[in-house]
């Protein structure tokens, strides 16, 4: 009578590992293969390390103020500026205004509003009587002849601007003040810090 046996040979199935041996996993073939590095790889770590330049360079420009506005601020040793001017002014009229006269003593110059710090003339936007409005348009038509006469100059006074925002300016030309000149002709008054009347 033959016995079954229920051996298992070794390394058979159903045969326990020995604890010895280090089991490892199977491998793609390829897994050797380290893949290429797209072409571009390192262009857009370029433009990250980019990206804070350009944003300085364009918050300066769009924050930086003009040549004109810069060169109609006062210096920072505290010294006067005199800038140098050759335009031709018109009347302002209309929203848009770059180059021309408001009134006696208040006129725009390429984009920037300057009041004539020295004078002070008739309104011609809110006068109190028909004197007053009839002294203002001459005072305004007065103003840019002179303006218009040839080179001028402005020169900073010890206040960069007024509380509307305009520029302070003396208006002079060859040493002698514009402001002066509609004075002596009737059409302004010195300024005294108020303004006085005129009807």
């Amino acid at each position: 009578m033959s016995r079954s046996t229920n051996r298992t040979t070794r390394g058979g199935r159903g045969a326990k590992p020995s604890s010895n041996v280090v089991q490892f996993r199977e491998r793609s073939p390829n897994a050797h293969v380290r893949k290429p590095e797209p072409k571009n790889a390192k262009w857009p770590f370029a433009v990250l390390l980019a990206s804070p330049l350009m944003g300085l360079v364009i918050a300066w420009a769009w924050n930086s103020p003009s040549a004109t506005a810069v060169s109609l601020a006062r210096s920072s040793s505290g010294e006067p500026v005199i800038e140098q001017y050759n335009l031709t002014f018109s009347e302002c009229s209309g929203p848009s205004r770059y180059t021309c006269v408001v009134d006696g003593d208040t006129f725009w110059i390429e984009g920037v509003k300057v009041r004539i710090a020295d004078i002070n003339t008739p309104e011609v936007s809110s006068p109190e009587c028909p004197m007053e409005a009839n002294l203002g348009a001459q005072a305004t038509r007065r103003l840019i002849s002179l303006l218009n006469a040839g080179p001028f100059s402005l020169e900073s006074i010890d206040r960069d601007e007024d509380r509307y925002g305009r520029k302070l300016k003396v208006a002079t030309r060859g040493g002698e003040s514009l402001g002066e000149k509609l004075v002596d002709e009737g059409l302004a008054e010195k300024w005294s810090g108020r303004r006085g009347s005129w009807c």
